[in-house]
């Protein structure tokens, strides 16, 4: 039987793993503990340095948040939420270089009764991490996911976003911050805990049915994350919260940015992955963790005791097949771990890409998407790539000449006292009455609920494949029904006064007169 010498024994012991022996690149003294990319040795002190420079460089460059502003922090419990918080954590250290001056606050969204876990389960997950969000001592809330069943149509109504600020307005309330506190001092927080609230058994099984609703787990997944953001939204607004900061790392936009593509979002690539998303108008949702690789993160974390906890998803122990989300997940990390640049370079791409419809913070109110509140991208010319795909899908669902076809029952009219019953009008949940119902005539529209094909009236085009998706449109919770009923309202009744109306052409040539 063959055997290894000696001498080779001994020449394989020596073998050294490449990279381990390397000096610091920064220092050039300390020996390199982390090799984060091909040349990029660093020691545990310069690493620690890189890192917290890093964060505090992305926040110091883009300018948004403003000293004493209410900024709060969506931790998820992932590695890359965690890090975050122990970042903005570190940096309102009293002693801390470049100190942060604004003033934060925890949000954790339990999502537990979406994916099936247990009253027991989900109470436990969350008591870890109130441990974890007690030792930063910010305030936090804890709030499940079933309470955007209850949420008001304002959510999916985008508020008038504050007026742009000069340039030199930031350092001008800097200045003043720190002359107000004496020295740039913090103000004390207010101990603020809102622990896990008992959510009735209902409530919960309503939710399970309205992400149940969607046939695939990809609809499932871009469904769940549009609650999830309304939810966030929300929870900002009333408690007077200004900005929403996001863990999405360098190496999970990079994944989304591909799922947006192959999912129809091309449109929308810049709110979606851009460090700041104002389409909400008065939130702006914040990615300060976008330079991070989730190597980098992991390595951190590892080294310095960063605590998380790992919470269960819609995806977790599937197949890499199972959802366009999944694969694309499944296809990067991969191709990252034989190309390191992989990452890197769709990330920087995603940087250079613009959209070439409306913004969505200069759209219109009736311009912007029901779900995801972006600028609609349907409005395309007849010949464009848009309505290719429209004539494509209806030639398909036309059946050929001499097929059975089902018989379509009519509905069935309405009775014109189901709306003067009540004394109110079908409109009176926007604030807008049309008179009639009073008056004993009847509403001026239908009391039915908005079906699949009226809401894509309303949808960009990936949120419409997400509603087609859907086996049935009255699971949606009740604000966006009722928004949608509000926009198509609307919608008829400009179209009723529309010869009434002046285009913008009209206005220019009497003003010239």
């Amino acid at each position: 039987m063959c055997q290894v010498g000696e001498d080779d024994h001994e020449l394989l012991q020596r073998a050294e793993v490449p990279g381990v022996s390397k000096k610091c690149v920064k220092c050039k003294e300390a020996t390199a503990a982390v090799v984060i990319r091909a040349g990029d040795a660093f020691c545990r002190g310069c690493f620690k340095e890189y890192f917290i420079h890093k964060f505090r460089a992305m926040l110091g460059k883009n300018r948004v948040l403003f000293p004493g502003e209410k900024v709060l922090l969506a931790v998820s419990g992932g590695p890359s939420s965690c890090s975050m918080l122990a970042q903005v954590q570190e940096g309102l250290r009293q002693n801390a270089h470049k100190k942060l001056r604004f003033l934060p606050g925890i949000v954790f969204i339990d999502e537990g009764g979406a994916v099936g876990q247990s009253l027991e389960d989900r109470r436990r997950m969350a008591a870890e991490l109130q441990a974890v969000f007690k030792a930063t001592g910010f305030p936090f809330l804890v709030v499940p996911l079933e309470q955007v069943l209850d949420l008001p149509s304002s959510v999916v109504a985008a508020a008038p976003a504050p007026s742009e600020r000069a340039a030199g307005v930031y350092k001008k309330a800097v200045g003043r911050f720190i002359q107000r506190d004496g020295g740039g001092r913090q103000a004390p927080l207010e101990r603020e805990e809102t622990p896990l609230a008992d959510v009735p058994e209902c409530r919960t099984l309503l939710l399970q049915q309205l992400v149940g609703s969607a046939k695939t787990l990809t609809a499932r997944e871009d469904l769940l994350n549009t609650l999830r953001q309304h939810l966030l939204v929300h929870t900002a607004r009333t408690e007077g919260y200004s900005k929403v900061m996001l863990g999405d790392s360098c190496t999970r936009l990079a994944v989304k940015l591909l799922t947006s593509i192959s999912l129809g979002r091309g449109a929308q690539l810049a709110q979606d992955t851009g460090f700041s998303d104002s389409r909400y108008g008065d939130i702006v949702l914040v990615r300060p963790m976008r330079d991070y690789s989730a190597k980098e993160i992991a390595y951190y974390n590892r080294m310095f005791s960063v605590p998380s906890v790992f919470i269960p998803g819609l995806d977790t122990k599937t197949r890499d097949k199972s959802s366009i989300q999944r694969l694309t997940e499944s296809f990067v990390t991969k191709l990252q771990a034989d190309f390191p640049s992989t990452v890197s370079a769709i990330y920087r791409t995603s940087e250079k890409l613009q959209t070439a419809c409306t913004s969505s913070s200069s759209a219109d109110h009736g311009d912007r998407c029901l779900l995801c509140m972006c600028a609609l991208d349907t409005a395309a010319e007849n010949a464009s790539a848009f309505k290719a795909t429209l004539i494509s899908e209806q030639l398909s669902q036309k059946k050929p000449p001499g097929a059975p076809s089902a018989a379509v029952p009519e509905p069935a009219p309405l009775e014109p006292e189901s709306a003067a019953a009540t004394g109110q009008c079908c409109s009176s949940g926007g604030g807008e009455d049309c008179g009639k119902a009073a008056g004993g005539g009847g509403c001026c529209s239908s009391a039915r609920e908005p079906e699949s094909s009226d809401l894509r009236r309303l949808l960009c085009y990936s949120c419409q494949l997400t509603i087609r998706d859907m086996s049935s449109v009255d699971r949606l919770p009740v604000y966006i029904l009722s928004e949608a009923q509000r926009r198509l309202r609307r919608s008829q009744m400009r179209e009723q006064i529309g010869e009434f109306l002046l285009d913008q052409g009209d206005e220019g040539d009497q003003r010239m007169t």
